[in-house]
């Protein structure tokens, strides 16, 4: 697959969580189980995909069962590059401080986020109708956004 990839992987086992995939089709994010990066890095490389990121990460919003499953749908996903002052606690108490503003935006829906263990970037998933909803939402939550990237759903 030619373009770019981005890899991000939780602990655990070597299973495929998901695949998104931009609607430009540009950019594929692939979130794995993984308990070696180097073995998935290879595997990946064995079938030509260029990886752009690795990181492990933590899921936040929903349990892994549920994202397994892909019962709700996304259509856009924002990368948050991180502060380095925030660490995982804070971005939590964070997080679960502003999510009530997502109220303020209701036709947005807030799906999931990977964080990032080493805290340097977030992806968060949304169902909206388009990327000015998204920005209010994250307005709405007082989160940044350093990019969006609409999702193909199809």
């Amino acid at each position: 697959m030619k373009g770019r990839k981005i890899v991000l992987m939780s602990k655990e086992k070597n299973n495929l969580i998901e695949v998104q995939v931009s609607k430009d089709f540009s950019r594929v994010f692939f979130i794995f189980e993984a308990e070696n990066s180097d073995k998935l890095q290879d595997a990946l490389a064995q079938i030509e995909v260029n990886v752009e990121l690795v990181k492990e990460v933590r899921l936040v919003g929903k349990e892994l069962e549920e994202v397994k499953k892909q019962a709700d749908k996304v259509n856009y996903l924002v990368e948050w590059n991180l502060p380095e002052s925030l660490t995982m606690d804070k971005y939590l108490e964070r997080k679960k401080k502003n999510s009530v503003h997502y109220a303020e935006v209701p036709e947005v829906s807030f799906s999931r986020t990977y964080v990032c263990e080493d805290m340097t970037k977030c992806l968060c998933f949304y169902d909206a109708p388009d990327e000015p909803a998204v920005r209010r939402a994250r307005e709405a939550v007082q989160t940044p956004v350093d990019s969006i990237t609409e999702i193909n759903n199809d």
